[in-house]
């Protein structure tokens, strides 16, 4: 079987390769960075540094696949909207063209939750769930964007699974975990409502399962949306307390009302658009959102319909990250 992953040299992405190449399925890796790409090919897999923008390319790597994994994208909760539209909307529609020319057998393809995204508390949201009429940023615009081609691209024949992981760590998290690591290590972690917000977490490695799944999966779950977290809800601040406390280091927290985040946060962004060039600020409205606002997933249609259950729990990923971040200082 041969296998292709976009945004092989992403957090996922290369979890998936490296999972995939173990299984014996010869894959292809494609990303952007060179130093990645280069450690892949280390561990025995094909690797090609290649722009999702470039459509010739994007055709030739699809060519003869039997499946396509596409994870990815430009995913920050900052940047230019003209970045943001080339890479996720633009980049999904050249793999798109590549498949239908390539007659792949499934295109799987990575989205987002935060096209749910709203300053509310939302409950165990389902995928059919109404989302909100303005996505919170450029790249849950962009997202949304880029599924309804996907959703084009099936009523034209192609066979696409998508799934819809939320807030991914695991070692090599670059994101998630070291942004509050960094804000307790600089300043503090802004806490709202005491921590007591719900959020999901998904550990790598449960959403690789995931994606693995949706290769064998009935065929009645083409065209369908998966929602894929860990399935065990928790309060920010037993996050908190359960990393720090693995890490043996203090938390420095400050609390605060959410609408002082908000409008701090507002006013950053403001200071970063008309005086500092489009810097990304230190907080954004969005990350007052997360973890100032409860979101978790509903995952039964995953649980039902592909099989999906996360092998790995949230206390299990923590004491792995940890056990990662301490061989990295």
């Amino acid at each position: 079987m041969r296998v292709l992953v976009t945004g092989a040299t992403g957090f996922l992405g290369q979890y998936l390769a490296q999972r995939l190449h173990q299984l014996g399925f010869q894959v292809t890796a494609t990303g952007r960075s060179w130093q990645k790409g280069a450690w892949l090919e280390e561990k025995g897999i094909a690797f090609v540094a290649a722009s999702l923008e470039d459509r010739l390319m994007m055709t030739r790597l699809c060519r003869d696949k039997d499946y396509v994994f596409h994870c990815g994208a430009l995913s920050s909760p900052w940047g230019d909207w003209k970045d943001f539209y080339q890479c996720n909307v633009v980049g999904t529609k050249n793999v798109i063209e590549g498949c239908m020319n390539g007659h792949i057998k499934r295109l799987i393809y990575v989205s987002t939750p935060s096209i749910y995204f709203r300053f509310q508390d939302q409950l165990d949201i389902k995928e059919d769930d109404p989302l909100p009429e303005r996505k919170v940023n450029a790249y849950a615009e962009t997202k949304w964007l880029a599924e309804q081609a996907i959703d084009q691209a099936y009523q034209q024949g192609l066979p696409v699974i998508t799934i819809r992981p939320r807030a991914l760590f695991g070692p090599g998290d670059q994101t998630i975990i070291p942004r509050l690591l960094k804000a307790n290590e600089q300043r503090f972690i802004p806490l709202i409502n005491e921590g007591k917000v719900l959020i999901d977490l998904t550990y790598v490695e449960n959403v690789v399962d995931a994606l693995l799944l949706c290769m064998d999966s009935p065929q009645d779950t083409l065209g369908q949306k998966y929602n894929i977290t860990n399935g065990e809800p928790m309060l920010f601040i037993d996050l908190l307390k359960q990393l720090f406390s693995e890490l043996n280091q203090p938390m420095r927290l400050k609390p605060i009302s959410f609408t002082t985040g908000y409008l701090l946060a507002g006013f950053l962004e403001w200071t970063a658009k008309k005086v500092l060039g489009g810097k990304e600020p230190l907080l954004t409205r969005y990350a007052i959102g997360q973890i100032g606002k409860s979101q978790t997933l509903d995952i039964s249609k995953a649980r039902k319909e592909l099989g999906y259950e996360p092998r790995i729990s949230i206390e299990e990923g923590i004491h792995r990250f940890v056990e990662w971040w301490k061989e990295q200082s």
